[in-house]
């Protein structure tokens, strides 16, 4: 019964999102990838919302229901019926009366079973579609048969672009940049290979005192350079998460100082290696939104090459859907904290194979530890903090790893406002 229910209400709201878009013709941008697509949805929307009336998905609503959901400007219902009522409702209103809406939607669209990007693609009409990155194994590959299988579901996306519509690759991902020889659209790269049409160089971070604050680096495109400077932010991948929206803004021929202007004030989404202040004068990077490999390994990868006077912790749960590909990554990922931090604490059964590569690369089994929750992590690591330390916390999204931050940050009062899944929904879970 709750499946017909959900099926229903998918096709109410679908019909009505491409009503809404033949009334109102938005421009739309469409990001898809394994990694990066809500962070480079809210850098692209810092940048565009500075000119035009613009809307992005809320928090990560990137699945048949969230795509909709964002067209028609609702919230999730959860299993209320009446807020799904009142949704059609809205919808309904959006058709058949003259509502205020906006020139830009910016959406993601994910793929967490075979047919989901695929259904999208066939009513989304598409001006921009950007593809951030896929990885090695990429999150939410455990319904599919194969790494393949799952491109080719996203590749689906390109379907959705209009004739004269822009297609956007990071030309570092070599399953992404093949796409490029499928496309007849008009197509811009983004990367650090000196092949890509926007370019980033000399990457470095930025500090105050001995505590990290940025990143800074070289931008490259059309025999130009220029400076660009982000606060907040940390890991090359928010690089990339910058050269995306970057890309996108030059390809609609958004003046650069303009662009890199809004850039300057972008604030990452929570959970998405944002900079907290820890406890006894420590940092906590959060990056607790999700997990895949991918991204694990590029947080461990910055957590490396920090300079601080304190120790480097890792707190890491475990990586979810990710099939029969579940007990290398984890290994993968316990290989690099060996070479990363000094203390490992983990949550989660799939994790012990990262605690078993830890021990492996080197990790004295004194500061290895694993734990049942998130929360008892946390506790426990507030007890051997210290100032300097600069602690890096991840995991998947029903590890809830956020807990692990809360307990350990210095304003916990400011929980709602700065972690992730705050909703009295997630609360009661």
């Amino acid at each position: 019964m709750k499946n017909i229910f959900k099926k229903i209400i998918i096709a109410i709201l679908t019909v009505e999102a491409k009503l809404v878009l033949k009334k109102y013709h938005p421009r739309i941008v469409a990001i898809t990838g394994s990694v990066g697509k809500t962070s480079t949805k809210d850098a692209l929307y810092a940048v565009l919302q500075k000119q035009f009336f613009v809307r992005r998905s809320l928090k990560s609503f990137n699945s048949e229901f969230g795509v909709p959901l964002t067209i028609l400007d609702c919230p999730t219902g959860w299993t209320n019926p009446f807020i799904w009522i009142k949704n059609i409702g809205k919808g309904l209103s959006l058709i058949l009366f003259k509502h205020h809406y906006p020139e830009w939607l910016i959406l993601e669209v994910g793929a967490d079973r075979p047919g989901d990007i695929e259904k999208v693609s066939k009513w989304l009409p598409a001006d921009v579609v950007i593809y951030t990155r896929f990885g090695d194994t990429p999150v939410h590959v455990e319904f599919f048969r194969s790494v393949d299988h799952l491109i080719k579901e996203k590749s689906f996306l390109m379907q959705a672009l209009k004739k004269d519509g822009i297609l956007i690759l990071n030309s570092d991902d070599k399953n992404v940049l093949a796409l490029k020889e499928r496309s007849k659209n008009k197509v811009f790269t983004y990367g650090f290979n000196e092949k890509a049409d926007i370019r980033a160089d000399n990457i470095n971070i930025m500090y105050e005192g001995d505590v990290p604050v940025g990143l800074m680096f070289k931008l490259e495109y059309a025999g130009k350079s220029m400076p660009v400077r982000m606060k907040n932010v940390l890991g090359q991948h928010q690089v990339y998460v910058a050269l995306s929206a970057i890309t996108a803004a030059f390809s609609l021929e958004i003046p650069p100082t303009d662009v890199l202007e809004a850039l300057a004030d972008y604030m990452p989404p929570s959970g998405r290696m944002r900079l907290i202040e820890g406890l006894k004068g420590s940092m906590v990077i959060d990056d607790t939104y999700n997990a895949s490999p991918t991204a694990v390994l590029a947080g461990l990868e910055t957590v490396k090459n920090l300079q601080v006077k304190g120790k480097k912790i890792a707190i890491l749960g475990d990586m979810l859907e990710l099939g029969s590909y579940a007990v290398n990554a984890h290994k993968d990922v316990g290989t690099k904290v060996s070479e990363a931090c000094d203390y490992l604490f983990v949550v989660g059964p799939r994790s012990h194979y990262t605690v078993e590569a830890a021990l492996e690369g080197g990790m004295s089994d004194k500061n290895v530890i694993e734990f049942k929750s998130s929360r008892e992590a946390g506790k426990y690591a507030e007890g051997i903090l210290g100032a300097g330390d600069v602690v890096f916390i991840k995991g998947s999204q029903s590890m809830r790893m956020e807990k692990a931050v809360e307990e350990i940050m210095l304003h916990p009062e400011d929980r709602e406002k700065l972690l992730v899944r705050q909703e009295k929904e997630w609360q009661t879970r």
